[in-house]
This record gives C-alpha cells, structure tokens and sequence, in this order.
C-alpha cells in the first residue's frame, strides 16, 4: 500500500528579506515527498530531472525511504529552475526567472512496482499531466490529493475543472479559491468547488493557518507563530506531503482523520520555512515533530468556563 507523489523535483533560487541562495534543490514532489516520509515508510515519486541534478540529493531521498525508481533523469538535459525575490510581508514574491528545460515535455511515467498505489499526492503539474497519472494506475487509489494554482485556471480552466473531478481532496490557497468559484466568501468559495467533484476542500491561508471543508463541516486549524521565517518556498507542498503521509499512516479515509492530519501537515510546514530549501525538514527527530505538533494542539485547546 504506497504512498504515490507526483510533481517537480528541481532548482530554486531564492531571495528573501533574510538572505539569498545559489542554485538549492526544490520542487513539489522534493517537499511533499521528504514531508510524507516522517509518517509513512513506503512513498514513491514520479518526476524527471536533468544529468545535472546531483546524486548525493537522490541518496538524501533514498534515506529518507523514498522510492526513486519514477525519478527520470534525461541525459544531456536541464533540470527545471525556478528564481523568485519575496517581499518584506512574505506573503507575496516574484519570479524572476523559470526555465522548464526537462518539465517542458515530462511524461509522468509510472513502473510497475508503483501500481499498488494507495495514497496519491498530485503535485502542481499541468492539469492534462495529472489526469494523464490518475489514469495510468491501473486500481484507483484508496485517496487522491490534487494540488494547483492559479496559473492553470488562467490558461488550462477546463483541463483542470476534469482533474478536479477525479480527486478526492483539493488544495489551493485562498486567493486561488476565490478564483475558481468566483466567490469572495471562503465559505461560498468552498462550497461551489465540493460541486465541482471533491468530497473535501483545504483552502490554505499562509500565516492565517487552513480550513477544511466537507460536507456542511467546517474545521479551522490554526498556525503556529514563529520567531523567524526564513524562506517560504515549499511550505505548501509540505504541507500537502505531511497531511497525506499522515493520512496514509492512519489507514482510514474519513473527515477526523483529516482534521489530524491538517495539524500534522501544518507542523511540517512550520519547519520548512525555518531555514532556506529543504534544510530544516530533513532529517528531523520523530521527537521533534512529536513535539511541534503539541504546540498546535495547545494553540486552540481551551475549556469553556
């Protein structure tokens, strides 16, 4: 019963109010994958890379128990590259430069001993590429997670509104949901988009934490206050890695499993923006982590007098 993620695996570069970086290693899958791991023992990722892209960070994936057999790696080509500047409030960034370079025609090819899939995390990939995945699995996965943006309902609107048809969960943040059901209240926002074929809805919302929707339900799970946050990038798929990784562990596809796993996923997130890159959420403790969802817990545990 794998853990299946999908998406990019490549190069950032990075700038924020707190520093830069050179060339570090990125992408939706990299996040999401490292994320899932800390619950699950058994993911798997489909992406593709350039012969640039260093062995030693495929040895970090393999230690952390992740499968890297559907990692394509495209001899005489680049890895996708990614350059963004952040703004002082952090919420908010440009792209200074992207370069598709192998992402440009990445067919997500899956092996064999990826079809006993389970779980499938969809990271932010065309949405003709994602509904290409769903359908290459020969059993459909216990839970499918899609992730997306605003990018795809600019260009590729009625490709995506039949990707989102085939999931289960979707994940998009609070600007995108608006977008997409063309309400400005979250909460006629998501509950235009559960008629649009997923049976629950996370509208993430950055510093202000995430909601989920299902049904008539409506959770709100806070976010932690940190010290420093250094780097952004990433947080959202690691959080969509934690939050299916921990689902994966509990076995069961129900609405209080995913309140859980909503806290679980926001802690990994909490440590992905510590440090720049992938540097804080490898190789964490399970105390750590054990530790850091507590304070969560904490924020919005009270007793009526």
């Amino acid at each position: 019963m794998s853990l299946l993620v999908i998406g990019t695996v490549a190069f950032d570069a990075i700038e924020t109010p707190f520093g830069k970086t050179d060339k570090i290693v990125g992408g939706a899958a990299t996040y999401a994958g490292l994320a899932a791991s800390y619950f699950y023992n058994d993911v798997k990722i489909v992406a593709v890379v350039g012969e640039d892209f260093p062995e030693e960070e495929i040895a970090d994936f393999n230690r952390h128990h992740i499968d890297t057999e559907g990692l394509q790696i495209k001899q005489g080509e680049k890895s996708f590259f990614w350059s963004g500047k952040y703004h002082n409030d952090m919420n908010s960034r440009d792209t200074l430069v992207t370069e598709l370079n192998v992402l440009a025609d990445f067919d997500p090819i899956i092996p064999d001993s990826y079809q006993d899939c389970e779980y499938l995390m969809l990271g932010n990939l065309t949405p003709q590429v994602q509904q290409t995945v769903i359908n290459r699995l020969k059993k459909r996965p216990k839970l499918i997670v899609m992730d997306t943006m605003n990018f795809w309902m600019d260009i590729a609107m009625d490709n995506l509104l039949q990707a989102i048809k085939m999931v289960d969960v979707l994940t998009i943040n609070d600007a995108e949901a608006r977008q997409l059901s063309g309400e400005y209240s979250l909460v006629k926002a998501a509950n235009k988009i559960l008629t649009m074929g997923p049976k629950y809805l996370i509208i993430k919302k950055g510093e202000h934490g995430a909601l989920l929707f299902h049904e008539k339900h409506i959770f709100s799970a806070p976010a932690l206050p940190l010290e420093e946050v250094f780097d952004p990038t990433g947080a959202g798929d690691t959080f969509a890695g934690g939050f299916i990784g921990y689902m994966a562990k509990a076995g069961e596809v129900n609405y209080e499993n995913m309140k859980s796993a909503i806290i679980y996923g926001s802690a990994l997130a909490s440590f992905c923006v510590e440090k720049f890159g992938t540097e804080k959420i490898k190789g964490l403790a399970a105390d750590e982590v054990k530790a850091r969802v507590q304070q969560f817990v904490s924020l919005s545990h009270f007793d009526i007098a």
